[in-house]
């Protein structure tokens, strides 16, 4: 059976790709949830009982309070499915999602997901990956000073973004459909940049796009704390809503390059010597 394409946003962390996130939310055709994670988990599940080991495997996850899906609906629509599978499993999740907000189409945007697009392709014939590339200069800007750094060095984060990047563009030759798209190309022409996403998902572009900060702060709004699995409390809500507020304003072409301003030249320097190959790869001045 035909389907419409999924398109999946993957990323290194702070390149933008909540801001992509929600303006593909805003069409009037598309949800977008908050990241979900869960599919590594759940696409090797196979047995008795699938159906109900796999109900179990969703709700029990720590974002499952941000979906906003009340367990008895997911598990009625789950006994819905005649013939049940992992994959139909998955499409089942996201439709609900959708349908909850009125929407036809769905799609994810997980950065981490980067290391398994080939397993995702497998299991979801039918999702394109757009890969959102943003200066690690400026990732590393904009990843200091939050909740979840740990007290990385400049270094640290360098590496981290290459390798990241790296596995993203792996990933992205190991399967049929992958798009690149700049973090800096999305915010000084986003209407440009999402008619080429919308043209590479089979979607027609809606100016209800341009215009997705108006209801960003409520789509924001369905995060909430998130618990590790033993209990204890692994991030606030207020830091994870900090930590996307950008996102609740129109794009800032000021925020790329802001690098040359506002990062010391010891700083850059370590940076460069961790990755200036890819930087130079990417087309990013050193």
């Amino acid at each position: 059976m035909s389907r419409p394409p999924v398109p999946f946003v993957v990323g290194v962390g702070r390149s933008g790709t909540t801001l992509l996130r929600l303006m593909l939310d805003a069409h009037p055709e598309v949800a977008v949830p908050p990241e979900t994670g869960f599919i590594p988990r759940v696409a090797t599940l196979e047995g008795e009982r699938l159906r109900n080991r796999f109900f179990r495997v969703m709700v029990r996850q720590p974002a499952w309070p941000d979906y906003g899906i009340p367990e008895e609906d997911f598990r009625r629509a789950l006994r819905g499915i005649e013939d049940f599978t992992v994959a139909e499993g998955v499409r089942c999740f996201y439709a609900t999602y959708a349908l909850a907000r009125g929407k036809a189409r769905y799609g994810d945007k997980t950065p981490p997901y980067r290391a398994h697009m080939p397993l995702i392709e497998t299991l979801l014939p039918e999702t394109r990956f757009v890969h959102l590339v943003r200066d690690g200069r400026d990732v590393a800007l904009s990843r200091r000073g939050l909740w979840f750094e740990g007290g990385q060095t400049v270094a640290d984060v360098a590496r981290a973004w290459r390798e990241g990047v790296e596995t993203a563009r792996a990933g992205g030759r190991a399967v049929a459909r992958y798009l690149e798209v700049r973090y800096e190309d999305l915010v000084a022409d986003p209407g440009a940049e999402l008619r080429r996403v919308c043209a590479f998902v089979d979607l027609a572009f809606d100016p209800a796009m341009l215009r997705y900060h108006e209801g960003a702060s409520e789509r924001l709004g369905e995060i909430g704390d998130r618990y590790a699995r033993d209990g204890s409390l692994r991030s606030a809500r207020d830091q994870r809503l900090a930590a996307l507020q950008s996102t609740t304003r129109p794009p800032d072409a000021g925020l790329a390059g802001r690098w040359r301003r506002d990062m010391g030249e010891a700083d850059r320097a370590e940076f460069e010597r961790e990755a200036g190959g890819l930087l130079r790869e990417l087309g990013y001045a050193p």
